[in-house]
């Protein structure tokens, strides 16, 4: 037999596939705000129990909505490499604020705190936080801070027993830089300061399952600050280029509402070995 493939097993076992079968629509998320078209994308990693940490993001993107899986992108590897700093490769399990990805960062804002997000949101964090061996939550951004909030006033005990790294954002520096035009490399060293000032607290609650490397961030991307995404968090028969850092997927169309309704996929170059024509 030739190589061996891992796989998300997705969602086989309760409460998972009561949420997934039974997740909210345009009448909890308002289409005007949210792409509710391209469907919910619901985690990544692990839902057997043995996740150590959780991340809470924000929403999906682009290329979360082709690979039907959240955090993928170069986020996502940005995120892989700061639980690899903490000795986590496997160990993780990530949900995003918002089941959908939001059509506007004020969108998001809006409708933090409604109700019917809030309490499908809030389903999903006690199947993962409450009786579980999850030490170790890490919010990304203020939404997720918000959203973790409100769960864990409901939860007091469990909230509790938990250590919480509120922190900035994957893509903060991007962001940050086209809000203040500043230059991107000034935004990425204050992302970096605001993770540096996290790591230690992180690591001392949570059991590593592998080398720890708490070297701080230096002020660019160094060679191993971004880890590739598993091939065990994504569906069977993912290509190895979907969990790659080239930006294989885009929105394009001439107006925003063609651009709302397309995504162009394109294997990369350094993915196209099939011979030249």
């Amino acid at each position: 037999m030739g190589v061996v493939h891992e796989s998300c097993g997705g969602y086989a076992s309760e409460p998972f596939v009561s949420l997934v079968g039974g997740y909210p629509g345009e009448d909890v998320y308002p289409i005007k705000d949210f792409r509710v078209e391209w469907g919910p994308i619901f985690h990544r990693g692990r839902l057997d129990g043995s996740a150590r940490v959780l991340v809470l993001g924000q929403d999906p993107a682009t290329h979360e909505s082709i690979s039907r899986r959240i955090l993928v992108g170069e986020a996502g590897q940005r995120v892989q490499g700061l639980l690899a700093k903490i000795g986590i490769t496997r160990s993780y399990v990530m949900v995003n604020t918002f089941l959908y990805s939001v059509y506007g960062q004020a969108g998001g804002e809006r409708h933090i705190g409604d109700q019917g997000i809030t309490a499908y949101r809030n389903a999903w964090l006690d199947a993962l936080l409450v009786g579980t061996d999850v030490t170790a939550v890490v919010a990304l951004g203020s939404l997720a801070k918000t959203a973790y909030a409100a769960w864990a006033k409901t939860q007091p005990a469990a909230a509790g027993a938990l250590h919480l790294a509120a922190i900035r954002h994957p893509t903060f520096p991007e962001s940050s830089a086209r809000a203040t035009h500043r230059p991107l490399a000034e935004t990425t060293a204050d992302l970096h300061a605001n993770w540096n000032a996290a790591l230690p607290e992180l690591a001392a609650h949570v059991t590593p399952e592998g080398p720890t490397n708490l070297t701080p961030y230096a002020a660019g991307w160094q060679p191993g600050d971004l880890v590739t995404i598993p091939e065990a968090d994504l569906p069977a028969g993912t290509p190895p280029w979907w969990r790659d850092l080239d930006g294989w997927a885009v929105r394009s169309g001439a107006d925003a509402n063609e651009k709302r309704a397309t995504i162009e996929v394109t294997v990369p170059k350094g993915a196209q070995t099939w011979p030249s024509v």
